[in-house]
């Protein structure tokens, strides 16, 4: 057996899931014993069998990446429940299972796992969808790249009629059916709160959400960004919205405005100095690049 057919076979037995008793399975997925799995790639010492050393590793592996998941989506979590989250994470890693060298790209394919499982969410879906947009828009607008943003002076003498820009890579535009974004910051403040009843912190977040599931569909925009290495969720009119993600769609500057402003109930004559205000906010920002 070669180097990379050894490599393979190890990582093909680590990333076997565990049995419901969290132990490492005594037959594979495709029906191998896994003792002599275990046999063909480690050896045995005077304590442990193969079985038992591979063991160690499949257990490590399962129980670090599940950790990683849970804390990656504290607010799906929430959403969804305890049980119902964990049989989610358990189901989404096996079929879903890391391709990649960094624990950041576990959530990658969620979304459109979920979509393709719709009954995991039960009936919380549109929520539970909304939820897991924003958890990984966050965790890409933590780690993305940043550009030089264009100098406000530029942006001044230009001409929005031939103006094209773009947006930091780190930011994120979502079109949400609920303000998930209020829960997930609700979540989150509430797991680092000292409180005397763990059982009373669970009854609070069920409420919220619970809270959050009985309202009606609220169209909600949120430009999803960072400064200073912190995170942030800022709420966007539906207008907004429009002219950036036309902005990043290549469109020049005067273009992406009539698109933002269109079938607007916004009178015309404030139209410009929304969009003004907006602009000078967005150049503030360093959110601009050239395109």
């Amino acid at each position: 057996m070669n180097l990379a057919t050894l490599q393979r076979e190890i990582a093909r037995a680590v990333m076997t899931p565990l049995a419901p008793s969290e132990r490492m399975r005594r037959k594979s997925p495709n029906g191998k014993s896994m003792a002599k799995v275990a046999a063909r790639i480690i050896k045995p010492n005077d304590r442990l069998t193969s079985f038992e050393r591979l063991e160690i590793y499949n257990r490590q592996y399962w129980f670090r990446v599940l950790d990683g998941f849970y804390e990656d989506f504290p607010g799906l979590r929430a959403v969804l429940g305890d049980r119902r989250f964990d049989a989610v994470a358990k189901a989404y890693l096996t079929d879903c299972p890391s391709r990649s060298f960094t624990m950041r790209d576990l959530g990658s394919r969620l979304e459109s796992w979920l979509r393709k499982h719709p009954r995991r969410a039960g009936n919380r879906l549109p929520l539970a969808l909304d939820m897991v947009r924003l958890e990984w828009a966050e965790i890409e607008a933590f780690d993305s790249a940043a550009v030089t943003p264009v100098s406000i002076q530029t942006l001044q003498e230009a001409k929005p009629a031939k103006l094209r820009l773009k947006l930091q890579p780190y930011i994120r535009l979502l079109d949400l059916r609920y303000p998930v974004d209020n829960l997930l910051l609700a979540v989150k403040h509430d797991a680092g709160t000292n409180v005397a009843s763990n059982a009373m912190a669970e009854r609070q977040k069920r409420k919220k959400v619970a809270a959050v599931a009985r309202l009606k569909p609220v169209p909600t925009y949120l430009a999803v960004h960072r400064v200073d290495n912190m995170v942030y969720f800022r709420r966007l009119e539906r207008e907004e919205s429009a002219i950036l993600t036309a902005l990043q769609r290549g469109n020049t500057l005067e273009r992406a405005i009539e698109a933002g402003f269109r079938n607007s109930r916004t009178p015309i004559e404030q139209q410009a100095s929304d969009a003004s205000a907006w602009f000078r906010n967005w150049a503030a920002l360093g959110w601009f690049v050239a395109s």
